[in-house]
């Protein structure tokens, strides 16, 4: 059971996780936080789900998680100056938080992956799913999904990237409410730089990521390309070098060759 006032008293931010949701069960963190008729509107309001009977990654991918181990959770944002400015970079945001809540707590070396993927030894403990409403052509509410891999050491099913989780690095038991309440202070330091300074964000997240300037395999659907993955653009959009000619890669999943 994830205690609430543990979690309360770790938490040292202004917004973000002060309105929060806690609940045993739910179909989807990110479909309850999209539906304005739940009418949850502040911003930086939280739900954290035990168990996500229809809980998704990126392309509708199912995402596994057991009851009570680890972090299923959604922040809802709905300022408007972060929307109007560089809207990608709110998952190189997420997934650098992420990052260095595992730095600061445990002094592990993460592995960002382009987009949006958290790595420890070449495997994957993290997975972040952006979806958003628009009024119009502006969006109005984004919502962030998150799962982290905590204390669950099983993992059933087919992976591209093989699965792990904190617990099984480290061979002990992770606070949950520790490590949520760290990433939730770290995210709304980051995240708040997308108003101010958007360049430190790329530059911290690059760090991190081992893939540039190496030879990968990007695919999207039925389409593959190779090449050299040259750097990321100020939008945080991949730079692909294919024989010497720049390609801007939007979507797509990436893999060393």
């Amino acid at each position: 059971m994830f205690n609430l006032e543990s979690f309360d008293i770790k938490l040292n931010t202004d917004y973000i996780g002060r309105n929060f949701i806690y609940t045993e069960e739910i179909d989807s963190t990110n479909s309850f936080l999209l539906d304005k008729e739940n009418k949850y509107n502040s911003d930086g309001t939280i739900i954290l789900a035990e168990k996500q009977i229809k809980g998704r990654g990126r392309k509708d991918r199912v995402w596994y998680s057991a009851k009570g181990l680890n972090l299923t959770f959604s922040i809802l944002l709905t300022s408007k100056k972060i929307f109007t400015n560089k809207l990608n970079l709110i998952n190189f945001a997420t997934s650098l938080s992420i990052a260095v809540a595992f730095e600061n707590l445990f002094q592990l070396k993460p592995e960002l992956k382009w987009p949006n993927d958290v790595l420890i030894n070449g495997k994957k403990v993290s997975g972040i799913l952006l979806e958003s409403t628009s009024k119009g052509s502006k969006i109005d509410r984004l919502v962030i999904g998150i799962g982290i891999n905590v204390n669950q050491v099983m993992f059933q099913g087919v992976y591209a990237i093989p699965p792990t989780s904190l617990k099984a690095e480290l061979s002990e038991n992770i606070e949950r409410e520790k490590l949520l309440a760290e990433f939730l202070n770290t995210f709304e330091e980051i995240v708040e730089k997308i108003k101010t300074n958007p360049d430190e964000i790329l530059k911290d997240w690059k760090t991190r990521c081992r893939l540039i300037g190496e030879k990968i395999l990007i695919e999207d659907g039925e389409k593959t390309k190779y090449g050299i993955f040259d750097d990321l653009d100020k939008d945080g959009f991949l730079l692909l070098n294919v024989k010497g000619k720049i390609e801007k890669i939007h979507l797509g999943d990436v893999s060393p060759v």
